[in-house]
């Protein structure tokens, strides 16, 4: 407490005339004491204070010396605060050296703009560098003005008077007390912010545009306590005032759930979701509340704020539960798949499936099968072209619009993988029960988004027609998925032990039925889950990417030369084509940053986290917004330009994650993301190998939302045989 006497009586001289010198107010009335007032009957005029005057114009040279003094002070206060940010950056760099994480790039620029000479306070040097001796100068004004903010809101009592002074003779007093007091805080051991704010005159003008109102505020550089999160101390950005703000200050598009439902029913949101999503973050930030009937959510789309979420979401991460899906496991009494799963169960079950679906080892199995799918589908297509295309210069060519065909190739290859047969699809005439599966999971996706922000239960009550389409829906997929089951299982039990004793793969479902970790409800659960979400989710990013490379001619003649050298080398190995040509691994992962299946990823965070300077509480539902991510140009150069490369320029560099989210992160990604990945770079390999191909329009194609992102109309394809 002494030394912090010391300081304030050091200060208390220079700053009461500098607060003189620029209001132009005498030293000895801003000290003075105001005096006691007496009756007013029989009180005397002594001790009133005379009317103010006002002041006479400065001189314009005093008023320019000032101002290059004050420019002078803003560029210290610059430097002072780019090395404040260095130091905590300089901080924030060696635990993640420590730890292994991923640098961050405004970390680098605020080390950049101090060329990296960091003078750190001797508590952060030793911290870092446990090893290196610092200077220990006895006193230590960090040390004594930890956590203190002190200030004098007045320095005076009372409206100050007027007094005819000279204001040259002021002016020059003021720069040699100003100058006086900057220099004795640059000499301190510690870094001192000093803040005077001095009362203007009331009626005058302010010709140095001080504030009107005086204070001094003295703050040592590291005396902010920044927000405790799970025991550990973080540096974070803060508001003007330096405080993380609260939940409630997040920006919102309407407090009441209901009332923003019924919008969006009104104007027929659910299908424009994405597009409504891009124009709120346009209008109220990266950073946005959301209140939809039941539901309530944070959205955010920038790479550094899902880093937070994803350091937070724990052993178990939780996702939104889709609440129609889980009531129809419970009023039909099937089982749930990790989809619908959280916790220990979760997890337990997830270990399992990656070992058939997610390793290495799964994925060298069952890439054959993808790619005698594809081969075959080429080949039907090509027969098509033959029969049904006209000749131009000596080349079949034919448009069609390929999504029915595209549809049946997604079934039959995922049929492929996971029941270990093949259906038929390419057939003349394909079977009744297939096109009834795809039907029901067309329509179980369309009605899924509308039901989310209802109260499910009482639709169920009262028979809506909603809810009555959507359980129709899912129990045609349940009865074509057991039906295949129950044919595996007949398969197995009937020798198939020989085949698959003979290295021959029999699917996903006799893997699991072969190992016997799952019980039978669990696989049925499961494997109907990744039926379920296999076809549309593979089927409508191939229109997608056939249109992209239609109407990018010199992309698609890059990639086709890519894999045409791919292949020639692997010696029709498709694991080995596959690895030759990243730019086909680029062209989906830019198809899927352009036009995502699911345009959010969600998590409830599992403890209390800061995002874009707002606290949000742990069990928040936050959704990644994933279109707006991706056409976002604070996120990507030149967003809306198809460029397959920009994924093989910014591999391997650090800082550059969370860009590519279509199929989730962290260990609750898409347990199908493997199967679907390879599936459609087979499928587009081969077509490139066969075909070029070319559209109508370039035109940008209309997007609608029905729990997956899709063209509006299926866009037209010209294929011409190559």
């Amino acid at each position: 407490m002494e030394s912090v006497v010391r300081v304030k009586k050091s200060l208390r001289t220079p700053v009461r005339k500098l607060t003189s010198c620029v209001s132009g107010v005498k030293e000895r009335r801003l000290c003075a004491k105001p005096r006691s007032r007496r009756s007013r009957r029989g009180g005397s005029s002594l001790g009133k204070t005379p009317p103010l005057r006002t002041a006479p114009p400065k001189d314009p040279s005093v008023i320019r010396s000032y101002q290059a003094d004050l420019e002078k002070e803003r560029k210290l206060r610059e430097v002072m605060n780019a090395q404040k940010n260095a130091e905590r950056a300089a901080m924030r760099a060696h635990f993640r050296r420590k730890y292994q994480l991923s640098e961050n790039p405004k970390d680098t620029n605020h080390l950049r703009s101090v060329e990296g000479k960091v003078l750190l306070p001797p508590e952060l040097s030793r911290m870092i560098h446990p090893k290196t001796k610092t200077k220990d100068d006895g006193f230590n004004l960090l040390r004594a003005f930890q956590g203190l903010s002190f200030g004098t809101m007045a320095l005076t009592g009372r409206k100050h008077s007027k007094t005819p002074t000279s204001r040259t003779a002021a002016g020059d007093a003021c720069k040699v007390m100003y100058r006086r007091l900057a220099c004795t805080m640059r000499c301190m051991p510690t870094r001192v912010t000093v803040r005077v704010r001095v009362q203007g005159t009331c009626g005058s003008r302010n010709p140095l545009r001080v504030i009107p109102r005086s204070t001094l505020c003295v703050t040592a550089a590291e005396s902010v306590v920044d927000g405790k999160l799970e025991g550990r101390k973080e540096v974070r950005k803060r508001g003007m005032d330096g405080q993380v703000r609260g939940f409630e200050e997040i920006p919102h598009t309407g407090r009441n759930g209901w009332v923003n439902l019924v919008k969006f029913w009104r104007e027929d949101r659910f299908r424009q979701l994405h597009k409504h999503m891009d124009r709120t973050f346009n209008a109220l930030g990266p950073i946005y509340r959301e209140h939809l009937g039941t539901q309530s959510n944070v959205n955010i789309f920038l790479p550094s704020d899902v880093s937070e979420l994803f350091l937070s979401e724990g052993l178990h991460p939780e996702r939104m539960t889709l609440e129609p899906w889980a009531t129809h496991r419970e009023i039909r009494q099937h089982s749930k798949g990790v989809f619908l799963k959280n916790g220990e169960e979760w997890r337990a079950d997830r270990l399992l499936l990656n070992k058939e679906v997610m390793m290495s080892s799964a994925v060298k199995r069952f890439l054959p099968l993808l790619d005698e799918v594809a081969r075959d589908f080429c080949q039907m297509l090509r027969m098509r072209v033959e029969r049904e295309g006209r000749v131009v210069e000596e080349k079949h060519s034919l448009t069609i619009n390929p999504s029915p065909d595209l549809f049946r190739f997604s079934l039959e290859a995922s049929c492929h993988v996971i029941y270990g047969e093949r259906i038929g699809l390419f057939s003349s005439s394909p079977s009744l029960e297939s096109q009834k599966f795809i039907w029901a999971v067309e329509r179980m996706l369309a009605t899924t988004p509308p039901l989310l922000y209802l109260p499910h239960r009482l639709l169920l009550l009262i028979g809506a027609p909603l809810w009555t389409q959507h359980v129709t829906a899912w129990d045609h997929i349940f009865s074509h998925a057991d039906a295949r089951i129950q044919r595996g299982y007949q398969r197995l039990g009937q020798g198939s032990e020989a085949g698959a004793a003979r290295g021959h793969y029999t699917g996903v479902l006799g893997q699991l039925l072969e190992k016997g970790q799952l019980s039978l409800d669990l696989i049925k659960a499961n494997i109907t889950e990744l039926m379920a979400g296999g076809v549309d989710t593979t089927a409508v990013p191939l229109q997608f990417a056939l249109f992209e490379l239609g109407r990018n001619p010199e992309v698609q003649e890059q990639v086709r030369q890519q894999v045409r050298a791919s292949w020639a080398q692997a010696g029709g190995d498709p694991q080995k084509a596959l690895q030759g040509a990243p730019l086909l691994k680029g062209t989906v992962r830019e198809i899927l940053r352009l036009y995502p299946v699911g345009i959010t990823v969600q998590r409830r965070p599992i403890r209390d986290i800061i995002l874009q300077n707002y606290h949000v509480p742990a069990g928040t539902m936050i959704h990644v917004c994933l279109y707006h991510l991706g056409r976002s140009p604070e996120v990507f150069e030149d967003p809306q330009r198809f460029d397959p490369e920009r994924w093989s320029r910014h591999e391997g560099k650090r800082g550059e994650g969370f860009r590519s989210l279509a199929f989730g992160f962290g260990a609750r990604q898409c347990v199908g993301r493997r199967i679907a990945e390879n599936e459609m770079q087979l499928l587009l390999m081969h077509i490139l190998l066969s075909f070029r191909l070319s559209v109508p329009s370039s035109e940008d194609l209309k997007t609608t939302y029905t729990f997956i992102l899709q063209p509006e109309t299926p866009p037209q394809i010209t294929f011409c045989k190559l």
